[in-house]
C-alpha cells in the first residue's frame, strides 16, 4: 500500500447551531457545525421549533423586492 494517501482521522467536536448542543465523533475535520441535531429536531424531540434559516424562495423575494 502507498504511504500518506489517507487523511488524518481524529476526534471532532460537532456543534448544533440551533440549540448549542455539542458532542464528539470521529472525523477528518476537527470542528463540524450542523443546523439541527437529535436534541432539537422535531421528529426526535416531539417539539415544533422555528429555525432562523430562511428558504431559498424567501431570500430571492427579499433580494429582488417581491412581495
Amino acid at each position: 500500500m502507498k504511504k500518506n494517501t489517507h487523511p488524518n482521522f481524529h476526534k471532532a467536536t460537532i456543534t448544533c447551531v440551533s440549540c448549542g448542543a455539542t458532542f464528539e465523533a470521529g472525523s477528518v475535520k476537527k470542528d463540524i457545525k450542523v443546523d439541527t441535531c437529535a436534541n432539537c429536531h422535531p421528529f426526535y424531540s416531539g417539539k415544533q421549533r422555528l429555525v432562523q434559516a430562511d428558504g431559498a424562495i424567501d431570500r430571492f423575494n427579499k433580494k429582488y423586492g417581491r412581495k
